[in-house]
C-alpha cells in the first residue's frame, strides 16, 4: 500500500456477467493500488466500537484483517507482530511491544499474526524473516523493521508511528466532542463531482468514459496526482477485461511476443504477483528493440507509478531498467 491513495473507487461490475478471470484479475487490481472502496473501510471503522478496555493485543489472521487491522486503521494506527511460536527473538520483541500497546490505553493496537497459521499474510507481506513489525495508517502500510530491538527502539518506532497517524488525521476511537467553547472541528470538503462522475462511470462497468473523466481533470490540471493513479488503475482494469489465465502459457511459450508478455504481466500485476509482472517485463525489454522496447518501457513506468515511490521494489525495479536500457 502507499501513502498518500487516491480517493476510493468503485468497481462493481453490475449486472454485466465477465469472465471469472477477469473479474478475479479486476479484483486483484483494484486491492492492489488501494482502490478498494477506502470510504467504505473508514465508514466500518468509524461505525465500530472502540475496543474494549485490555482488548489492544489482538490475535490477526486472514479472516480478521480486513476488520481488525484494515479498518480499524482508519480510527487508530495498528502495528503488526509477525511472529511464530518457534522463533526465539519473537520471544523477546512480542511482550516488549504488548506492554507498550496496554501502557498505550488504546492509542494505538497491536495485531499479532502467528505466520505459521497464516502464510498468506506472510507471502503478501514479503517477509523473509522474523519477527517483523509493520504499521497500518489509515489502510496505509509502513514498513517497520526486523529482529528484536531494544525497548528505546521500538518505543521510538512507535512515537513516529502515532505521529503519523495525528499527520493523518486519525481522530481515535471514541473521540468525544468538543469542551463548551473550543473550535467545533472544521467540516470535511465538499466530495469533487468530477471524481464522483468519474466513479460512477466506474461503477456502471464503464471504463472508457471513467478513463475520459479522469483525462479530463488532468487537461485540467496536469499535476492531479489522484487523478493520474486512479486513470492508470482505471487503464489496467480496461486491459484486463481482454486477459485470460492463458495469457501466461502464451507470454511463456514467446519471450520475445510483446504483446504476450504484456498481458501475463498485467494478469501478474492484478493477481498481486508484483514481482513476476516486474521480472518479466524487464526480461523483455532486454529481449526487443525499437518500438516494441519503448512499448515495455512505458508499460513498466506505468507499473511503477501504480506501485508508488515507496513500495521497495520500486527501486531496483527502476535501476535494473535503466541498465537494460543504457
Amino acid at each position: 500500500m502507499r501513502p498518500g491513495a487516491p480517493r476510493p473507487t468503485r468497481a462493481s461490475r453490475g449486472p454485466a456477467q465477465p469472465n471469472p478471470a477477469s473479474a478475479a484479475a479486476m479484483a486483484g487490481a483494484v486491492d492492489l493500488a488501494a482502490l478498494k472502496a477506502r470510504n467504505e473501510a473508514a465508514a466500518r471503522a468509524a461505525e465500530a466500537p472502540a475496543p474494549a478496555a485490555g482488548q489492544y493485543v489482538i490475535d490477526a489472521g486472514e479472516a480478521s484483517f480486513q476488520t481488525d487491522v484494515l479498518d480499524r486503521s482508519f480510527q487508530v494506527p495498528v502495528l503488526l507482530d509477525l511472529w511464530a511460536e518457534w522463533c526465539q527473538p519473537c520471544k523477546q520483541l512480542s511482550p516488549i511491544l504488548e506492554r507498550l500497546a496496554n501502557a498505550a490505553g488504546g492509542s494505538w493496537i497491536l495485531a499479532k499474526v502467528d505466520v505459521d497459521a497464516n502464510p498468506r499474510i506472510q507471502q503478501l507481506l514479503q517477509v523473509q524473516s522474523i519477527p517483523a513489525v509493520f504499521a497500518v495508517i489509515g489502510g496505509q502500510l509502513v514498513p517497520g523493521f526486523q529482529g528484536a530491538l531494544p525497548e528505546a527502539q521500538v518505543r521510538e518506532f512507535v512515537d513516529a508511528v502515532l505521529q503519523a497517524g495525528r499527520e493523518a488525521g486519525l481522530s481515535g476511537p471514541g473521540t468525544p466532542p468538543p469542551a463548551d467553547g473550543a473550535e467545533p472541528a472544521a467540516p470535511e470538503p465538499p466530495e469533487d463531482p468530477r471524481f464522483t462522475a468519474a466513479e460512477d462511470a466506474l461503477e456502471a462497468g464503464d471504463y472508457a468514459l471513467a478513463a475520459e473523466r479522469y483525462q479530463a481533470i488532468l487537461d485540467q490540471e496536469p499535476a492531479n496526482s489522484e487523478a493520474s493513479l486512479a486513470l492508470g488503475q482505471v487503464r489496467l482494469m480496461q486491459r484486463l477485461e481482454t486477459v485470460d489465465r492463458d495469457a501466461f502459457a502464451r507470454a511463456d511459450a514467446a519471450p520475445d511476443d510483446v504483446d504476450a508478455q504484456l498481458a501475463a504481466a498485467d494478469l501478474s500485476l492484478a493477481s498481486n504477483d508484483v514481482p513476476g509482472a516486474l521480472d518479466r517485463l524487464l526480461r523483455t525489454v532486454s529481449l526487443v528493440a525499437g518500438d516494441d522496447r519503448d512499448r515495455v518501457r512505458q508499460r513498466l513506468l506505468e507499473f511503477f507509478d501504480l506501485l508508488g515511490p515507496d513500495d521497495p521494489r520500486v527501486p531496483p525495479a527502476r535501476r535494473q531498467l535503466t541498465r537494460a536500457l543504457f
